[in-house]
């Protein structure tokens, strides 16, 4: 199952007028300013997607900073911005898909299989030299039907033991991972026995993602193979779906824990390590 799609087939489709739905998730820790961003230059066409109001639950104590949304709430905002059972969805944002991704992992988890991320985002299309919008036109509602449990996720219970029967990886940046910084979560640190594997490192110095065989190295280091029971988890589950896409292109599944860091942080009976070590030194 295809993971990507680059900035050539994906205006090749436009130009047949082959339908396909296109959802800018323009978000970045830090910045709330996503949908103005769109409004300046967005792919023809595009649908703005709320990150924190569509792509997530209102923020429940103990459940983290982005639960999951129901599946009646995700299946409403779906038909909102215009999908129809059968049609080909493209994610894409101005972050290295690491926004986009958390659609692409809805709607992979709601069974819509056909759905893509634009291998680098907005800056592989203006790269291309292909146009740019600013017009905002409400799409036609659609009627797609949407399910639940698609792809593999964990709960803040198995991730307390994870590493000692799989492996659990930690997405977020280094110095986060090493509790060096904590922009926003209570505690500094990480899950004891998780791997440090930043989402960065996914990424070539163009925003798209690195070939198979280059991730596919990048995770053997790790320890990962075939039959490894893999993991993944960030600040608030949204850039540990983009782990998850790098993991499929690289030929591993793996599956997430929702509620990750902001989750497992949050509740003082979790212990949190930090240093470069998965099992660190315990942290405050």
């Amino acid at each position: 199952m295809a993971t990507i799609i680059d900035a050539a087939a994906l205006k090749d489709r436009m130009d047949a007028g082959k339908r396909t739905v296109l959802l800018d998730v323009r978000w970045v820790l830090g910045d709330p300013h996503g949908h103005s961003h769109f409004r300046q230059a967005h792919i023809p066409g595009a649908v703005y997607v709320d990150l924190h109001h569509e792509l997530a639950d209102p923020t429940a104590e103990g459940q983290g900073r982005h639960p999951l949304p129901s599946t009646a709430a995700l299946q409403r905002s779906a038909r909102a911005w215009g999908i129809n059972d059968g049609d080909t969805v493209v994610a894409y944002d101005d972050s290295g898909s690491t926004a986009a991704a958390r659609l692409w992992w809805l709607l992979r988890d709601a069974g819509f299989h056909s759905v893509f991320l634009l291998d680098g985002g907005l800056g592989a299309w203006r790269a291309a030299g292909h146009p740019l919008a600013q017009d905002e036109q409400p799409p036609v509602p659609g009627d797609v039907v949407l399910g639940h449990g698609h792809m593999d996720a964990i709960s803040m219970e198995d991730a307390a033991d994870w590493h000692s029967r799989g492996i659990l990886l930690d997405a977020r940046a280094g110095e986060r991972y090493r509790g060096e910084i904590e922009p926003i979560d209570p505690r500094a640190g990480h899950i004891p026995g998780a791997l440090s594997a930043p989402t960065s490192g996914n990424l070539g110095p163009d925003g798209t993602f690195l070939r198979a065989a280059q991730l596919r190295n990048r995770f053997a280091a790790l320890g990962i193979d075939e039959g490894s029971k893999v993991a993944v988890y960030c600040g608030s589950g949204v850039t540990a779906a983009h782990e998850i896409a790098a993991l499929e292109i690289a030929g591993f599944r793996a599956a997430l824990f929702p509620g990750s860091f902001s989750q497992w942080s949050s509740l003082d009976a979790n212990p949190v390590v930090t240093g470069a070590a998965p099992l660190g030194t315990p942290g405050p």
